[in-house]
């Protein structure tokens, strides 16, 4: 995988800058107008041809995913374009999906400075924990980066907790000011790392109940001058950002895919990922799967060393989970059963196996399984194994004390995650 993406979009761009067709006179919001719409034509028509996924069936979902991704850094740019005024976007929800979101977070960002000071305040309700970033952009933007994170728990923060934490100004560089909680609040001091132009908070669900979600607010604690209109300028600007990150979103996810795929063999894992100016708390395993109609994946491990670990599906090319509301396509660590040896084995395919250790890859034939660890105890790392078992024979293949789930077992699983997706991502 490379970073360098600075040719998205060029081609796109300079047509609709050659001024062919356009009135001298035409005012600069119009031009600016029509120069994104364009670029956002040509996303379209590349998603026709290679490296795209071909399959008609994949196409159509790959311009429902172009949509998204209009939907998505439209807001960002023009909507959440304030540092002076900013507000938490949810992004990576069940609607906005880029990058191969984890189907146990909620994503939010908000636009930071750092020669300003913010407050961010909130309180945990059922959130088992969270991850604060101070990031340089967006992974598939040119310049991005993680340049200093906390996470909720190592702060003293929990479940039910309500906090106030203080971002610029005199917080410590490389470290947290923690002061003593006061009328129940626990507020902690931060510095924001030269670089910073964003705050992104991962929240974790790991035990998917039917309760509150955590909440969030921001606001810049300096004195500004009220909010101004837009001005020309401006709007060129955040169309031009706009259609930016809609085009490199497009074309580095799946390019990304592409390229991992390369370095592996199908239906096989191949070591661990962490992710070079990533999170510092996170590693990765991927199995890219194909599999013929007759077959299914059956995944082993050992369990992994780490506060939280989970296996979930993804789809080629737009790098979105496998439908997470319809089919069960994620288990983290509550959610999966081990062995009585103290191993995890996972099915994935299409055909439910009756056992509790199931992914359902929704008769999707290629796909990506990711195995992924957080906060990991020490160095040594977990040995994922995969194989292809004929679906006719997997009965014979499954671990005999692995539970057994009923198709009302199932039914009532899917149920219970389904209320859950309902209150995380309620409005």
């Amino acid at each position: 995988m490379t970073d360098d993406r600075s040719d998205i979009g060029s081609d796109a761009k300079g047509d609709a800058s050659g001024g062919a067709g356009i009135d001298a006179d035409e005012p600069v919001e119009l031009t600016a107008w029509r120069d994104m719409c364009r670029r956002l034509e040509a996303v379209g028509e590349q998603l026709l041809s290679l490296p795209y996924p071909a399959d008609p069936q994949d196409r159509a979902e790959g311009f429902a995913h172009l949509a998204d991704q209009v939907l998505c850094w439209l807001g960002w740019s023009v909507g959440h374009a304030d540092a002076a005024s900013p507000f938490f976007m949810r992004q990576n929800d069940l609607v906005t999906q880029w990058g191969g979101p984890n189907a146990d977070n909620v994503y939010r960002h908000a636009r930071i400075d750092p020669t300003r000071r913010y407050r961010i305040r909130g309180r945990m309700h059922s959130a088992d924990d969270f991850i604060l970033a101070l990031r340089a952009g967006f992974m598939h933007q040119q310049r991005w980066g993680t340049l200093a994170e906390h996470t909720a728990s190592d702060l003293g923060i929990t479940s039910g907790d309500e906090f106030e934490l203080m971002l610029g100004g005199d917080g410590v560089v490389g470290g947290a000011v923690v002061g003593e909680p006061a009328d129940g609040v626990t507020r902690i001091s931060l510095a924001i790392p030269d670089g910073a132009v964003m705050a992104s908070i991962r929240e974790y669900y790991i035990d998917w109940c039917e309760a509150e979600p955590a909440t969030f607010t921001i606001e810049c604690l300096d004195d500004v001058d009220p909010t101004q209109r837009v001005t020309p300028g401006q709007l060129l600007e955040r169309f031009d950002e706009a259609a930016s990150g809609i085009e490199h979103s497009m074309r580095y996810w799946n390019q990304y895919m592409i390229d991992e795929r390369a370095l592996r063999t199908d239906n096989a894992f191949a070591g661990s990922l962490k992710v070079e100016k990533g999170l510092a708390a996170a590693r990765y395993a991927f199995c890219f799967w194909d599999l013929a109609d007759d077959e299914t994946l059956v995944v082993e491990t050992d369990v992994p060393d780490a506060r939280y670990w989970s296996f979930q599906l993804y789809v080629p090319g737009w790098f979105e989970l496998v439908d997470p509301v319809s089919r069960i396509t994620s288990r983290n660590h509550l959610q999966s059963e081990v062995s009585v040896d103290g191993r995890v084995r996972m099915v994935v395919g299409p055909t439910d196996p009756g056992i509790a250790n199931w992914l359902d890859t929704g008769g999707r034939r290629q796909g990506l399984c990711t195995l992924r660890w957080f906060w990991p105890a020490g160095d040594d790392e977990p040995t994922p194994m995969a194989r292809v078992i004929r679906t006719s024979e997997l009965a014979a293949a499954l671990d005999p004390s692995a539970t057994r789930a009923t198709p009302e077992d199932r039914a009532a699983e899917l149920d219970h995650r389904r209320a859950h997706l309902a209150w995380r991502f309620r409005v």
